[in-house]
Protein backbone atom coordinates (compact mmCIF):
# COMPACT_ATOMS: atom_id res chain seq x y z
CA UNK A 1 0.00 0.00 0.00
CA UNK A 2 2.79 2.52 0.80
CA UNK A 3 4.82 1.88 -2.82
CA UNK A 4 1.25 2.57 -4.53
CA UNK A 5 0.37 6.00 -2.56
CA UNK A 6 4.10 6.55 -3.12
CA UNK A 7 4.01 6.34 -6.75
CA UNK A 8 0.77 7.93 -7.36
CA UNK A 9 1.89 11.32 -5.03
CA UNK A 10 5.05 11.40 -7.72
CA UNK A 11 2.99 10.78 -10.56
CA UNK A 12 0.80 13.26 -9.01
CA UNK A 13 3.83 15.72 -8.06
CA UNK A 14 4.58 15.06 -12.03
CA UNK A 15 1.57 16.33 -13.38
CA UNK A 16 0.98 19.22 -11.17
CA UNK A 17 4.36 20.30 -12.97
CA UNK A 18 2.78 19.79 -16.10
CA UNK A 19 -0.22 21.84 -15.21
CA UNK A 20 1.90 24.72 -13.73
CA UNK A 21 3.21 24.82 -17.49
CA UNK A 22 0.22 25.10 -18.91
CA UNK A 23 -0.51 27.94 -16.72
CA UNK A 24 2.12 29.77 -18.40
CA UNK A 25 0.80 29.47 -22.13
CA UNK A 26 -0.42 32.97 -23.64
CA UNK A 27 -2.28 32.26 -26.40
CA UNK A 28 -4.81 29.07 -26.96
CA UNK A 29 -6.47 28.23 -29.61
CA UNK A 30 -10.11 28.61 -29.87
CA UNK A 31 -12.94 25.71 -31.18
CA UNK A 32 -16.21 26.81 -31.32
CA UNK A 33 -17.38 23.49 -32.44
CA UNK A 34 -18.75 22.57 -29.28
CA UNK A 35 -21.94 21.17 -29.20
CA UNK A 36 -22.60 18.95 -26.23
CA UNK A 37 -23.29 20.42 -22.68
CA UNK A 38 -22.28 19.32 -19.27
CA UNK A 39 -20.70 20.73 -16.17
CA UNK A 40 -17.82 20.18 -13.46
CA UNK A 41 -19.93 17.75 -11.50
CA UNK A 42 -20.94 15.97 -14.14
CA UNK A 43 -19.85 12.33 -14.68
CA UNK A 44 -18.96 11.34 -18.75
CA UNK A 45 -19.34 7.88 -19.70
CA UNK A 46 -17.92 7.23 -22.96
CA UNK A 47 -19.39 3.97 -24.85
CA UNK A 48 -16.57 1.35 -25.74
CA UNK A 49 -18.34 -0.53 -28.74
CA UNK A 50 -21.22 -0.37 -30.53
CA UNK A 51 -24.73 -1.08 -29.43
CA UNK A 52 -25.04 -4.37 -31.89
CA UNK A 53 -21.99 -5.63 -29.98
CA UNK A 54 -24.60 -6.17 -26.67
CA UNK A 55 -22.76 -8.57 -24.19
CA UNK A 56 -19.51 -8.48 -25.58
CA UNK A 57 -18.56 -4.89 -25.57
CA UNK A 58 -15.62 -3.44 -23.60
CA UNK A 59 -15.79 -1.72 -20.35
CA UNK A 60 -16.54 2.16 -20.64
CA UNK A 61 -13.49 5.37 -19.64
CA UNK A 62 -14.32 7.12 -16.90
CA UNK A 63 -14.03 10.97 -17.14
CA UNK A 64 -14.29 12.73 -13.36
CA UNK A 65 -13.70 16.40 -13.19
CA UNK A 66 -11.23 17.47 -10.37
CA UNK A 67 -11.07 21.07 -10.78
CA UNK A 68 -11.54 23.93 -13.81
CA UNK A 69 -10.27 27.22 -12.70
CA UNK A 70 -10.23 30.72 -15.00
CA UNK A 71 -7.10 31.57 -16.45
CA UNK A 72 -6.01 35.01 -15.32
CA UNK A 73 -3.23 35.25 -18.04
CA UNK A 74 -5.59 33.83 -20.74
CA UNK A 75 -9.28 35.59 -20.60
CA UNK A 76 -11.78 33.61 -21.61
CA UNK A 77 -9.81 30.49 -20.88
CA UNK A 78 -9.68 28.16 -17.93
CA UNK A 79 -7.55 24.73 -17.00
CA UNK A 80 -9.30 21.82 -16.04
CA UNK A 81 -8.11 18.50 -14.33
CA UNK A 82 -9.74 15.39 -14.61
CA UNK A 83 -9.09 11.64 -13.80
CA UNK A 84 -9.69 9.52 -16.35
CA UNK A 85 -10.41 5.80 -15.17
CA UNK A 86 -9.80 2.47 -17.83
CA UNK A 87 -11.20 -0.24 -16.06
CA UNK A 88 -9.46 -3.76 -17.49
CA UNK A 89 -9.46 -4.09 -21.03
CA UNK A 90 -11.45 -0.85 -21.67
CA UNK A 91 -11.55 1.46 -24.60
CA UNK A 92 -12.78 4.88 -25.28
CA UNK A 93 -13.53 5.20 -29.00
CA UNK A 94 -12.98 8.18 -31.42
CA UNK A 95 -13.57 11.58 -30.10
CA UNK A 96 -12.17 15.19 -29.63
CA UNK A 97 -11.57 18.16 -27.19
CA UNK A 98 -12.47 21.26 -26.99
CA UNK A 99 -8.82 22.76 -26.04
CA UNK A 100 -5.61 21.53 -25.17
CA UNK A 101 -5.25 18.50 -23.38
CA UNK A 102 -1.83 17.07 -21.82
CA UNK A 103 -2.74 13.31 -20.20
CA UNK A 104 -0.07 11.68 -17.85
CA UNK A 105 -0.28 7.81 -17.02
CA UNK A 106 -1.10 7.64 -13.27
CA UNK A 107 -1.39 4.07 -12.97
CA UNK A 108 -1.03 0.87 -15.94
CA UNK A 109 -0.26 0.95 -19.26
CA UNK A 110 -2.53 2.50 -22.12
CA UNK A 111 -2.56 2.68 -26.23
CA UNK A 112 -3.71 5.79 -27.74
CA UNK A 113 -3.59 6.88 -30.97
CA UNK A 114 -4.21 10.29 -32.70
CA UNK A 115 -5.73 10.15 -36.46
CA UNK A 116 -2.58 10.23 -38.67
CA UNK A 117 0.02 9.14 -36.18
CA UNK A 118 0.79 5.46 -35.22
CA UNK A 119 -0.34 3.74 -31.92
CA UNK A 120 1.81 4.40 -28.87
CA UNK A 121 1.83 2.58 -25.16
CA UNK A 122 2.04 4.85 -22.37
CA UNK A 123 3.21 3.58 -19.33
CA UNK A 124 3.14 5.19 -15.76
CA UNK A 125 4.62 8.86 -15.08
CA UNK A 126 4.96 9.24 -19.59
CA UNK A 127 2.39 11.86 -21.36
CA UNK A 128 0.86 12.69 -25.04
CA UNK A 129 -0.49 15.90 -25.63
CA UNK A 130 -3.13 16.38 -28.10
CA UNK A 131 -3.94 19.94 -30.55
CA UNK A 132 -7.61 21.18 -29.66
CA UNK A 133 -10.26 19.80 -32.06
CA UNK A 134 -7.02 16.98 -33.18
CA UNK A 135 -9.09 13.50 -33.64
CA UNK A 136 -7.84 11.23 -31.55
CA UNK A 137 -8.82 7.58 -32.94
CA UNK A 138 -9.08 5.38 -29.50
CA UNK A 139 -7.13 4.91 -26.21
CA UNK A 140 -7.29 2.15 -24.68
CA UNK A 141 -6.15 0.26 -21.54
CA UNK A 142 -3.31 -2.22 -22.51
CA UNK A 143 -4.36 -4.39 -20.29
CA UNK A 144 -7.05 -7.40 -19.94
CA UNK A 145 -7.15 -7.70 -16.21
CA UNK A 146 -5.49 -4.39 -14.37
CA UNK A 147 -7.31 -1.30 -14.17
CA UNK A 148 -5.18 2.23 -15.94
CA UNK A 149 -5.40 5.89 -14.82
CA UNK A 150 -4.48 9.18 -16.74
CA UNK A 151 -4.96 12.68 -15.04
CA UNK A 152 -6.13 14.89 -18.22
CA UNK A 153 -5.12 18.29 -18.18
CA UNK A 154 -7.52 21.06 -20.72
CA UNK A 155 -6.93 24.45 -21.39
CA UNK A 156 -9.95 25.57 -22.93
CA UNK A 157 -12.74 28.25 -23.04
CA UNK A 158 -14.24 29.53 -20.06
CA UNK A 159 -17.57 27.41 -20.11
CA UNK A 160 -15.71 24.19 -18.34
CA UNK A 161 -18.33 22.00 -20.65
CA UNK A 162 -17.51 18.88 -22.26
CA UNK A 163 -13.92 17.66 -21.98
CA UNK A 164 -14.89 15.22 -24.92
CA UNK A 165 -16.61 14.60 -28.09
CA UNK A 166 -17.67 11.83 -29.84
CA UNK A 167 -16.65 12.36 -33.72
CA UNK A 168 -18.71 9.49 -36.16
CA UNK A 169 -16.06 7.28 -37.99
Amino acid sequence: MTEDVSSRSLALLGAAAIAAGLLGMAVVQHNGAITASGGMDAHIHMIGADAEEGATARPATTVKPLTCEKLPNVPGHSITTALVEFPPNAYTPRHRHPGSVTAFVIKGALRSQMEGSPAVTYTQGQTWFEAPGAIHAFAENASATEPAELLAIFVAEDDCGPLTIPVPD
